[in-house]
């Protein structure tokens, strides 16, 4: 008989609806029951693409003598974190304080009035490997609160204290200054992995937001060694395991320094920000290689993870057949039956394929060796050995599809969509794909729609229904995608849309007195606390993006109060920025942005006008973070447009125009697209400051 998560529209819920687990949604029905009772609550918290989520449930959800203890003794919850960040992030802070460590599954423990008292993560069925059984925590921690409450109830109050100083937010009155971005930078070069590219030993991730940075640093001071320390590691990561090189996309992170050995979950986040970095990596070095990467990545979103509806599903599992990773590799063996002698050995050199293998017998597909090297040792031309492998990877893709699939979480996330969003546009512009815009156009309509009631924005979508007031980060980051689908298409409905959730934004998440945003909305639901995330982890959080939208809006609307907004954000987090970059680095693009003069490009033409697209395509040829775009069919000479960047704007000598403004000060109009791009040639805006410089592996050459 199902439990009442059979009525969620999770999968991951829906993953533990036959449990013999008298689960509860989180709702006002188990809290409800916890008070009439006085019974602790047994929260949990995962994901659905979670090795060790399915691990416990498989081991402790499914046993009916421990769901018998859990039934009897507790009242217990199930929580899809990404449905829900807010309480993953009050209680995930709540079990790093008790356990100095965090991760998935979570489990707490709490009162009736929702308050931890004990906590910590996976916990194995019976003691094992110097952890406590999960029977045996069940029993102790009932028993604390039946017979020792005074405990429970001293211990929950010390953390809730803890929780809501961790929300107090500085108010700044220090100048924002570019001191901060060298001192940022100076941390975090040492740290760079000079051989393998990234930051730090094992377990390695891609960190996209310090990655972004780096660039961005590289172009404000005109070094070029930030720039490098990206290209080692944009290169290292596309040759690894991590990267898969038969359907494109990125898996979670390594689990080596090499990028061999991946998680392979596959979450829409990562490839949306990783898309979106690669494709500023094309920009900023001219390496065809990291274009490719890109369009493969989006490709892969499109292919596999893209609802019919047009937006985008949240994640795929790490484990197919019961077993990790089994959907992605080969043995030397079945490369070559599938792809014949010739091509399989030249395709098994190029990938690293030995008969050993390097996953449990298997092999992850890596690329050791470059190809212009791998051809000299063969004695082939290398565009010999490229098609090669080609026609090899495009073989094992189809036979690889008639695999058990990985499991695919169908929820669609307003935040990660706009992640995704923001990724189309801005590959639309730059690749000069009609399609990705039309696509980025498909998927900005949906999420409008679909996941907007009576002016709220929602945060989560399944099979027709969306439900759960949306965060912080879901209005951020559909504000940039909006803003980057509005640069790319010239369609002032997205911009228009961008201010309407903006000034939505604000109001519901911004406190007056700190100058900072909160999580959740002043309507949201109360919690023992009202969560403020300041750190950029995984994803830049959605006060980082925020601050970057109202930054981008400003210059694009003239609206000053956006600016002042960001400004005070900023200001409360500036102590921090240097002092911990790898933690901020979306912050620290922000900052950049807003001691920069932003370039203020307006185009003006018909769209269809091939000189239209010659301007608009040297306008995306380089990396220009620190600019906004504007495109007009026919400009605005009369001075009716409602945006101050266009006023008095208009072709001259009936040819598509380009002005290239600061502070909306202009210099002289041009038609040729080499003329703007001398205008757009960026300058440094600060002396370099001498710091450590690291010895990067030398990258790969162009494509």
């Amino acid at each position: 008989m199902p439990n009442r998560l059979i009525e969620e529209t999770s999968p991951y819920l829906q993953q533990h609806a036959n449990n013999p687990v008298d689960w509860y949604p989180w709702g006002q029905e188990a809290l409800q029951r916890a008070q009439d009772e006085d019974k602790p609550i047994f929260l949990s918290i995962g994901y659905a693409a979670c090795h060790w989520c399915h691990v416990m449930e498989r081991e402790s959800f499914e046993d009916r003598d421990i769901a018998a203890v859990m039934n009897q003794l507790f009242v217990s919850i199930k929580v899809d974190r990404e449905e829900r960040p807010d309480l993953d992030s009050i209680y995930m802070q709540a079990v790093q304080a008790l356990t100095g460590r965090g991760g998935w599954p979570m489990t707490v423990f709490l009162t009736p009035d929702l308050k931890p008292f004990y906590g910590g993560t996976y916990y194995p069925p019976e003691d094992r490997g110097g952890m406590p059984g999960f029977r045996r925590v069940l029993e102790a921690m009932a028993d604390v609160y039946t017979t020792r409450r005074s405990d429970a109830l001293a211990s929950a109050e010390k953390l809730c204290a803890y929780l809501q100083q961790s929300t107090h937010a500085q108010v700044g009155v220090e100048p924002l200054l570019a001191e901060t971005l060298g001192r940022a930078y100076r941390r975090l070069a040492p740290e760079l992995d000079a051989e393998n590219g990234g930051f730090g030993g094992a377990p390695k991730f891609p960190q996209p937001a310090t990655l972004e940075f780096l660039l961005r640093y590289g172009l404000r001071v005109d070094d070029q060694v930030p720039t490098v320390m990206v290209d080692l590691t944009l290169d290292r990561m596309a040759r690894g395991g991590i990267y898969d090189h038969l359907g494109g996309g990125f898996h979670r992170y390594s689990t080596d320094p090499f990028w061999l050995v991946p998680h392979f979950e596959k979450m829409l986040y990562d490839n949306a920000l990783l898309a979106r970095l690669y494709l500023h990596g094309y920009q900023a070095t001219g390496n065809g290689h990291y274009r490719r990467v890109a369009e493969e990545t989006i490709d892969y979103a499109l292919r596999d993870m893209r609802d019919p509806a047009g937006g985008f599903y949240s994640s795929q599992d790490a484990d197919s057949e019961g077993h990790e990773g089994k959907f992605y590799v080969w043995t030397r063996q079945e490369i070559l039956d599938v792809v014949g002698r010739e091509d399989g050995e030249l395709f098994n050199r190029y990938y690293g394929v030995t008969e050993a293998g390097n996953f449990e017998g298997a092999n992850i597909l890596n690329v050791p060796t470059e190809a212009e090297k791998l051809a000299d040792e063969l004695g082939l031309p290398v565009a010999e050995l490229e098609a090669a492998v080609f026609r090899g990877a495009a073989r094992l893709h189809e036979v690889r599809r008639q695999r058990v699939w990985p499991i695919r979480d169908e929820k669609v996330l307003t935040a990660w969509n706009g992640m995704m969003l923001a990724a189309l546009a801005e590959a639309a512009a730059v690749l000069h794909r009609r399609d990705y815009l039309e696509a980025a156009e498909t998927t900005a309509t949906f999420l409008l729609d679909a996941l907007r009631l009576d002016g709220r924005l929602l945060r989560t979508y399944r099979d027709g229904q969306a439900k759960l007031k949306a965060y912080l980060e879901d209005y951020a980051y559909l504000i940039d995608g909006l803003i980057c689908l509005y640069e790319a298409s010239g369609r002032e409905r997205w911009l228009e849309e961008a201010q309407i959730l903006a000034d939505a934004m604000v109001d519901l998440f911004r406190d007056p007195l700190q100058g900072a945003f909160y999580d959740t909305g002043r309507d949201h639901e109360a919690l023992i606390i009202r969560p403020r995330d300041i750190q950029d982890g995984a994803l830049p959080c959605g006060s980082s993006m925020a601050v970057m939208g109202l930054m981008r809006l400003s210059v694009l609307t003239g609206r000053p109060e956006y600016r002042s907004h960001a400004a005070e954000a900023l200001r409360g987090v500036r102590s921090l920025l240097d002092q911990a970059p790898a933690a901020f680095g979306n912050w620290l693009s922000g900052l950049d942005f807003y001691l920069s003069t932003p370039k203020e490009i307006v185009i003006v033409g018909p769209q269809d006008h091939p000189g239209t697209g010659s301007l608009l395509a040297a306008v995306h040829s380089r990396f220009l973070p620190n600019k906004v775009v504007v495109q007009s069919e026919t400009g605005d000479e009369d001075g009716m447009s409602s945006l101050p960047l266009m006023e008095g704007r208009a072709m001259i000598g009936g040819q598509p125009t380009a002005y290239v403004c600061e502070n909306f000060a202009c210099q002289l109009p041009v038609t040729e697209p080499e003329a703007l791009m001398a205008q757009l040639r960026p300058t440094p805006e600060e002396p370099f400051i001498p710091g450590h410089r690291p010895s990067p592996a030398p990258g790969p050459p162009g494509s």
